[in-house]
C-alpha cells in the first residue's frame, strides 16, 4: 500500500522534485512559492542525497545557476513567484533558445487578487511567449505526479518547462500518494554545443528549431493524462488548472456538461475546436488573466459562443473561487457567515519592537525640516512604513527601485531624496542602482535598513549577511559616507544628526541602521 501524506500544493511539487531526482533547487523567497524551497531544505531525503538548496541573490541567478545544472545533464528547479519571473526573464526566454540537457523545471506561483503582490500577471504568457510547454495541476495529487512527469518532459523534448501554481493551490492541502523515487542522473555533456553559445548563426538556427517542434508539443498536449475531454450536454466548460477543482467541486454528482480539463499547454486546439462544435456556449475557467480565453475569442468572436471574464461572467480582476465558478455556472451562491460588526480591521504593521520603526521615526522627524523631501522605498516588510502610524513612503514599485528612482528624482532637481531599502532586496537588485549613483555622483542618501534576514518572507538567509560594508565600498562610495547605526529608541538622536549630515552632502551617502529582525530573534532564542 502506497504511503499518503497530507501536503501543501507547494509541498506537493517539492517532494514530487526529490522524487524525480532533482540534483538542486535554486530559488529566492516570494510568496507563495516559498515553502517549496524550504521544505527541500528540511527534508531528511533531500540531505541524504545532498541535494543544493540554499536560497539564491536573485531569480535570474537563480534560473542561470539551475540552467548550469541542466548543462551538465542533471536535473534543477528553479521557484520563484510571479513577479520574480520578470527579473529572470532574459535567462528563462533564452534558456528555451540553448534548449536543456537535463531537465529543467521552472515553477512560478501566481498570485491572483494579489495578496501579497505588486500585479496580477499571468505566468502563462511567459512560457507561451517563449514557446516551452506549461503545465498547471488542479490538484495537489497533480502537482505531486506532474513534476515528475514535466522533467520527464524536459528531457525528451530538450526544453525547459514552465510549471504554474496559483495562491491557492501553493497553500491548501490535500491528500497525495506518494510513488517511487528516481536516482539522479549522470553528469553528461550535450552533443551539440553550438547550441549553448547563442551567437547569431547559432540562435538563427535554434530559433527555427525552436518553432518547428511546436507541432509536436501540441500533439503531446492533445494526448496528455492531465488533458480531459468528456462529451456532455451543449453547454461546455473549459477549465484549467485548479478550475477544473472548482467545477468539479460545484457537481458534486457528477458534471453534466461537456468538460475540456487543460493543465498541459501548448493549447490542443483540436480538443478545443470539438468542443466549440459539439456546444452552444463555452464557459472558460482560468484563475489569473483571460490567456485561454483571449486565445479562443481572437479578434471577431461574432457568435457569442465564449463566456468569461472578458465576457463578465465571472470578474475580470481577483482570483477564481468556488463561488464565482458556481455563479458563471447559473447556480446560487452559497451563504456565508459574514465577519462580525464588533471586529475591528486589523492592517497589517511593523511588529513591535522592529528597528525599520526607530529608522522610521528618526526619518521623519529630520524630512519635516525639508519643503520637498521624497523618500523612495522598496519590497520588503519596510514597505508597511507608508501606513499609520509612519506614513513615512513615497513609492514603492518594484525590487532595487528605490535606489533608481531616487537618483533620478535626485537628476531631475529634487533635494532631499532619499531611497530606505533592506538587506536582502538590496544584493537582490540594488547594487546595481547604487552603481549608477556612484558613477554620477547624484545626491541621493540611502538607507539599507539591515535586519540581517530576508524578514518578509519568514526569515530566510539574506545573501547581503554581514557583506553589505564591503559591498558598498567596493561599488565606490566613499568611506567616510558610509555610516553604520544601532535603530533603538536610545540611539534616535544620533540617528537624526547622522540622516541631516548625509542629506546636506552632495553626493552618495550610505546609512546603515542594522538590528536583527525581532521575529529571526526570538527564533535563535529559542533554539538556544
Amino acid at each position: 500500500m502506497r504511503e499518503k501524506l497530507l501536503m501543501l500544493g507547494d509541498q506537493a511539487i517539492a517532494l514530487g522534485a526529490i522524487h524525480a531526482g532533482i540534483t538542486g533547487v535554486y530559488a529566492y523567497p516570494g510568496t507563495p512559492s516559498t515553502e517549496i524551497t524550504e521544505y527541500i531544505q528540511d527534508s531528511p531525503l533531500a540531505q541524504e542525497r545532498n541535494i543544493y538548496s540554499q536560497w539564491c541573490t536573485n531569480e535570474k541567478t537563480a534560473m542561470e545557476a539551475a540552467l548550469g545544472v541542466s548543462y551538465i545533464g542533471k536535473r534543477a528547479l528553479v521557484c520563484m513567484k510571479h513577479v520574480g519571473l520578470n527579473v529572470a526573464a532574459d535567462a528563462f526566454v533564452n534558456s528555451a533558445m540553448t534548449g536543456t540537457n537535463g531537465g529543467l523545471v521552472v515553477l512560478v506561483a501566481d498570485d491572483p487578487s494579489m495578496h501579497s503582490s505588486q500585479n496580477e500577471q499571468d505566468s502563462r504568457f511567459y512560457g507561451k511567449f517563449a514557446f516551452t510547454p506549461i503545465f498547471e495541476p488542479s490538484s495537489q495529487q497533480e502537482a505531486y505526479d506532474m513534476v515528475r512527469y514535466a522533467f520527464d518532459i524536459s528531457e525528451k523534448y530538450e526544453l525547459p518547462v514552465l510549471m504554474r501554481l496559483t495562491t491557492r493551490m501553493a497553500h491548501s492541502r490535500a491528500v497525495v500518494e506518494i510513488s517511487g523515487i528516481r536516482g539522479q542522473n549522470e553528469i553528461k555533456f550535450p552533443e551539440d554545443k553550438s547550441r549553448w553559445v547563442l551567437l547569431p548563426v547559432n540562435a538563427r538556427r535554434r530559433y527555427n528549431e525552436l518553432l518547428a517542434a511546436q507541432p509536436g508539443l501540441e500533439k503531446i498536449s492533445a494526448v496528455s493524462p492531465y488533458n480531459l475531454y468528456k462529451k456532455g450536454s451543449r453547454q461546455g466548460v473549459i477549465a484549467c488548472g485548479i478550475g477544473y477543482n472548482y467545477l468539479m467541486e460545484s457537481f458534486p454528482d457528477g458534471c453534466n456538461r461537456t468538460v475540456l480539463k487543460i493543465s498541459q499547454y501548448p493549447l490542443p486546439k483540436e480538443l478545443i475546436r470539438e468542443v466549440l462544435n459539439e456546444c452552444d456556449e463555452v464557459l472558460i475557467l482560468e484563475d489569473g488573466q483571460p490567456f485561454v480565453e483571449e486565445q479562443l475569442r481572437g479578434l471577431l468572436d461574432e457568435t457569442g459562443k465564449i463566456k468569461g471574464r472578458l465576457t463578465g461572467e465571472l470578474p475580470r480582476v481577483g482570483e477564481l473561487t468556488p463561488d464565482n465558478v458556481r455563479a458563471a455556472l447559473g447556480f446560487s451562491v452559497k451563504v456565508h457567515q459574514g465577519a462580525s460588526e464588533n471586529v475591528v480591521a486589523r492592517p497589517p504593521a511593523l511588529c513591535t519592537g522592529c528597528g525599520h520603526r526607530d529608522v522610521y521615526d528618526a526619518l521623519n522627524e529630520v524630512l519635516r525640516e525639508y519643503e520637498n523631501a521624497k523618500v523612495f522605498s522598496d519590497i520588503g516588510c519596510y514597505t508597511l512604513g507608508a501606513l499609520p502610524p509612519f506614513r513615512a513612503i513615497d513609492t514603492c514599485v518594484d525590487m532595487g527601485a528605490s535606489i533608481t528612482m531616487a537618483k533620478g528624482a535626485s537628476d531631475g532637481g529634487l533635494f532631499p531624496s532619499v531611497a530606505v531599502i533592506g538587506d536582502s532586496t538590496f544584493t537582490h537588485s540594488g547594487i546595481t542602482g547604487l552603481l549608477d549613483a556612484v558613477n554620477s555622483n547624484a545626491s541621493v542618501t540611502i538607507v539599507i535598513s539591515d535586519n540581517l534576514t530576508t524578514a518578509m518572507t519568514g526569515g530566510q538567509d539574506s545573501a547581503g549577511y554581514g557583506k553589505l560594508e564591503d559591498i558598498c565600498l567596493g561599488v565606490g562610495v566613499e568611506r567616510e559616507h558610509l555610516r553604520i547605526v544601532i535603530p533603538l529608541p536610545k540611539n534616535i538622536e544620533e540617528i537624526k544628526d547622522i540622516i541631516r549630515e548625509e542629506i546636506e552632502y552632495n553626493g552618495v551617502s550610505v546609512i546603515i541602521p542594522r538590528r536583527e529582525c525581532i521575529q529571526t530573534l526570538k527564533k535563535h532564542a529559542k533554539k538556544k
